[in-house]
């Protein structure tokens, strides 16, 4: 659920040292004492000036009604961090551009996360929703990774970022109170959960799926800020892939909410995007670590790196027995063929929901991890093989180069394989491949690969880490930097 309490306030602490009254201190007595000094000397002359404009200054400043801006986050009257509106280093920090979250009525997000239990027909998803979007803490790790970082690993859900984002962006060192000093409006909105409900409802309809994205629309076009810019300043999270929010017609799968006129300019940040369409921007799939500082993260880079990796290759997943060649089970036969080389962890049913230990055992004794399409071009396992230190093998370039921009290397082939997926089903090896790469290659592409690792985690902190920035953090940055060159361009629609 999102987190309501221990939320930093947003007053400066300063000892009692530092008092501002105490830094210019002038005792009655001796303001006398100066001032019935014979005056004719010049140097006396220029103390009791200098000592009188001070004293003037004095109380002219402590008269002043300095105000500071407070406001309660959506959920609870609580403080958060407000950044400074002009000046000091708040406003350095914040030089990129400042956010401001929208306070939607509970309908959008609090009341779905209460309706847990009834978010899917299979199954109650308050475990799932648990510890700010987390989930559950890990279970079956000890001994697999260092004790001390244990504690930073959850079974988190791969379709949760909406409810992860909001949590982060509430704490934002730039958010603002006053809409009129943004340059960013956030739309908390749930959209993956409120539609996640009637995708696989057999009585569901096309009016089911739609409510809750057009009610949203409707209330946004009566903000002022929307409609000043029509929408080109404003961005969400939607926690699932693209492909779900944009049914073209009644009968089709998902809603049509991308679609809807009023989230034409929208920047939607999502874990699969259109490579099509300007508005998506992938962000990556939640993983099961979240560190809690950046010690957390320097350690878990160290212990991948230095990880004895016992197999070539290996391939976590199931077949998709629908499916007419299916060639996820094609990887599956010659993996199982190789067994000397690759470690297969079977997914078949729900096994590897949310995750596993023997998943992240399997990339963790891994030199390589075969990553093809899953239900979607894309799919979380991408992820966990890399934040293992395994290197990827895609066999669709739309699986990673054409999503993650924001947070991949720009140069494919400094971190990952690509083989054809049609040489591979005209008889290719896989293994015959990466066998060929020498030690040194592997090396620079798995160092490569832990380089990158910040950026595909989601932190514990509701402020983030120190230095390191995160996924959440790349994200926010990059929308501040869309905007500011949308402004440049000049080259929007209304």
């Amino acid at each position: 659920m999102l987190s309501l309490t221990d939320l930093p306030s947003p007053e400066t602490h300063t000892s009692k040292k530092h008092k501002p009254h105490d830094s210019f201190s002038l005792k009655p007595n001796s303001l006398n004492s100066v001032l019935h000094q014979p005056t004719h000397h010049p140097r006396t002359c220029l103390l009791i000036a200098i000592l009188s404009l001070q004293v003037i200054l004095l109380f002219t400043l402590r008269s002043l009604p300095f105000s500071r801006h407070h406001f309660s986050p959506p959920y609870a009257a609580v403080s958060v961090p407000i950044a400074a509106e002009s000046g000091g280093r708040e406003s350095d920090q914040c030089c990129s551009g400042r956010v401001f979250v929208y306070e939607l009525p509970e309908f959008f997000n609090r009341e779905i996360l209460r309706s847990c239990d009834n978010l899917n027909p299979w199954s109650s998803r308050c475990d799932a929703l648990s510890n700010q979007g987390f989930g559950q803490p890990a279970t079956a790790l000890s001994g697999l990774v260092p004790e001390i970082l244990v504690p930073a690993w959850y079974w988190t859900d791969q379709f949760v970022t909406e409810v992860v984002f909001h949590n982060r962006i509430l704490n934002h060192k730039c958010r603002v109170a006053e809409p009129e000093s943004a340059t960013a409006f956030y739309i908390p909105f749930y959209a993956g959960l409120a539609v996640g409900k009637y995708l696989w409802s057999n009585t569901s309809t096309a009016k089911d799926r739609d409510r809750h994205c057009e009610a949203m629309l409707t209330w946004l076009g009566d903000q002022p800020f929307y409609r000043r810019s029509n929408g080109w300043d404003h961005f969400i999270s939607m926690g699932r892939i693209t492909w779900d929010f944009r049914r073209s017609k009644d009968d089709d799968w998902g809603s049509s909410c991308i679609y809807l006129p009023g989230m034409r300019n929208v920047t939607r940040l999502l874990i699969e995007r259109n490579p099509w369409d300007y508005f998506d921007v992938g962000v990556p799939y939640p993983t099961g670590f979240h560190p809690r500082s950046d010690s957390d993260v320097a350690q878990w880079q160290s212990f991948v790196r230095g990880r004895n990796r016992s197999k070539l290759f290996s391939f976590a997943g199931a077949t998709r027995g629908a499916i007419r060649n299916d060639f996820r089970g094609l990887l599956l036969s010659h993996c199982r063929n190789e067994s000397d080389a690759c470690r297969v962890v079977d997914c078949a049913g729900s096994r590897c929901s949310n995750g596993t230990s023997a998943i992240l055992e399997g990339f963790l004794d891994s030199e390589f991890c075969l990553q093809p399409r899953g239900d979607s071009f894309t799919r979380r396992s991408i992820f966990d093989c890399m934040v293992a230190g395994s290197i990827p093998v895609f066999f669709w370039k739309r699986t990673a180069y054409f999503q993650y921009e924001w947070f991949l290397p720009g140069e494919p082939d400094s971190y990952s394989v690509y083989i054809d997926r049609n040489a591979v089903k005209n008889g290719t090896s896989v293994r015959g491949v990466l066998e060929k790469y020498s030690k040194n290659e592997v090396s620079k592409m798995r160092e490569k690969v832990i380089e990158y690792i910040p950026k595909f985690l989601y932190a514990k902190p509701h402020e983030g880490l120190e230095t390191v920035k995160d996924a959440f953090d790349i994200a926010i940055d990059g929308v501040f930097r869309r905007f500011k060159e949308q402004e440049e361009w000049g080259y929007k629609w209304k």
